[in-house]
């Protein structure tokens, strides 16, 4: 009897997170022999594509949804702390990267870019100041600016200021040393380097049809769609880090920690701006607040965005609702995502969630002029000719049970890993790619917990020398790990602030 391929490690889905995981365990163990198999043709066509993206180096400086404010006034920082810990983890990991010659170049994915914060109306600037008071005194923000001064913002953002009412109330904080990250040349530069290693495969146009458990593991049939042909592969461990596709293989998988959960189909919409005489007036990402009554999701952002040596702006999200999983997927993703145990949840969501089914519905029915109005409220100046609508990519929300309601919808990300550690799948969406590399590690603890506690312990030490708690507590750590990550990447020139990592 003919047997099956036999691997360590099979990753379903080229994106950032299938990506960085496989190098990830490339490093820590030479010897390990995996596969990644991708449904389209290419790396990074779904969410980890920069235009299918929101997610451009997210590190809590300028998004106001991290830092909620409680009805006393006081304002929550741990989430936005958090994240910007998570992402100087991410930049640990790419720091690292930069000093093999196989990696490539920084310059393709990570460029300089200021995040800003932009409020209008007393209770957004009250805010603002308690946000950047509270904020500020954190070593992780301590290089955060604020103003209410008008000619100070046109400074910072000239192409925001021009047109506003003289008696308009605003205020804004910059912090400059924010990013802005190209996940898919990223992903791209990152499965190059993987494939340069014995061992390691990178598989396109291949469907997963079927997991299976099989004694230690599990068997992974794989269909080649131009062909029809299948075959199985063994693998110990398997990763579902398909993005809105990892919820129905997750499903497939039976494993009981998979019971439960449902999904719910967001896609976006942005306004895209190439023309250079504008994009060179704005050279920042800058976040204000969402409408009052709206989701999370729908926070208002201009951002500058560097794809392939190239600036641009986009506007948006405007959200939008179908019920695919995928940009590329099918319009039964969602009715075949129904379980017998995530129905009573689903159900539960559909009926608590009744604004946002409306909001999702105005938004799909707004002309190109109402969404034009939404820009001219950021750029009160904007000609309708400089910009045009880009499809974004699809965010599969996650929704589960609860006790109390249910089922709740839950904006974020979400680990899902069998008891045996032998299969985890990553639901969710933001701020996924920019703390990526937290989540798999979070993922390589959990699933390889003897490895990661013996013979890998070394090599994580070396790869991370700080991880997030101890970056949130740390000042001193913290500023030296941000210095030495912003060279490496060339963020920042040298400078006598940097110590070497020994």
């Amino acid at each position: 009897m003919a047997h099956n391929e036999a691997v360590d490690v099979v990753l379903v889905g080229a994106g950032i997170m299938s990506a960085t995981l496989a190098v990830l365990l490339k490093e820590l163990d030479p010897a390990i022999k995996l596969e990644v198999v991708e449904l389209m043709d290419s790396g990074a066509a779904e969410s980890s594509n920069p235009w299918n993206n929101a997610g451009t180096g997210h590190a809590g400086l300028c998004e106001l949804n991290y830092t909620p404010q409680a009805a006393d006034g006081t304002v929550d920082i741990k989430k936005a702390v958090h994240i910007n810990t998570q992402f100087e983890v991410s930049k640990q990991f790419w720091s690292y990267l930069t000093r093999k010659s196989t990696f490539g170049s920084c310059k393709t994915f990570i460029s300089p870019v200021p995040h800003l914060s932009f409020v209008q109306n007393d209770d957004g600037v009250s805010f603002l100041k308690e946000r950047f008071k509270t904020l500020s005194k954190h070593h992780a923000f301590s290089d955060m600016e604020y103003t209410e001064d008008k000619a100070t913002m046109a400074e910072w953002m000239p192409l925001m200021m021009p047109g506003r009412p003289a008696d308009e109330v605003v205020a804004a904080t910059r912090v400059m040393n924010g990013t802005d990250v190209n996940f898919g040349a990223l992903t791209n530069q990152l499965l190059k380097h993987l494939t340069s290693a014995p061992d390691a495969q990178v598989k396109y146009c291949k469907r997963v049809t079927g997991l299976k458990r099989n004694g230690n593991g599990w068997t992974v049939s794989i269909k080649d769609v131009n062909s029809g042909n299948s075959r199985d592969v063994d693998a110990k461990f398997v990763f579902l880090g398909a993005g809105g596709a990892a919820l129905p293989l997750l499903q497939a998988s039976g494993i009981e920690e998979s019971k439960g959960f449902g999904g719910f189909p967001i896609s976006g919409q942005w306004l895209r701006c190439d023309n250079p005489e504008v994009v060179k007036h704005h050279q920042a990402k800058v976040y204000s607040q969402a409408a009052v009554g709206s989701p999370p999701m729908s926070v208002p952002h201009l951002d500058t965005r560097v794809v392939d040596g190239k600036k641009s702006l986009l506007f948006g999200p405007y959200a939008g609702f179908t019920t695919k999983f995928l940009k590329h997927g099918s319009f039964m993703d969602l009715p075949m995502s129904v379980r017998a145990g995530n129905i009573g949840p689903m159900l539960a969501v559909a009926k608590n969630n009744m604004d946002l089914t409306k909001y999702l519905v105005s938004e799909v029915m707004q002309s190109m002029e109402q969404r034009l109005d939404s820009l001219r409220r950021f750029y009160p100046e904007a000609k309708a000719e400089d910009w045009r609508l880009e499809v974004a990519g699809q965010r599969v929300q996650i929704i589960k049970k609860d006790p109390k309601k249910g089922g709740v919808l839950q904006f974020g990300t979400e680990l899902v890993a069998a008891k045996d550690g032998t299969l985890a799948a990553l639901l969710g969406a933001s701020p996924g790619a920019s703390v990526t590399v937290s989540i798999m590690l979070e993922l390589i603890e959990k699933c390889f917990p003897n490895k990661t506690s013996g013979e890998w312990a070394a090599k994580l030490a070396e790869i991370f020398p700080a991880r997030e708690k101890v970056l949130e507590t740390d000042a001193a750590l913290y500023r030296k790990i941000n210095v030495q990550n912003n060279v490496a990447l060339e963020l920042v020139e040298a400078s006598n602030e940097t110590e070497s990592y020994a």
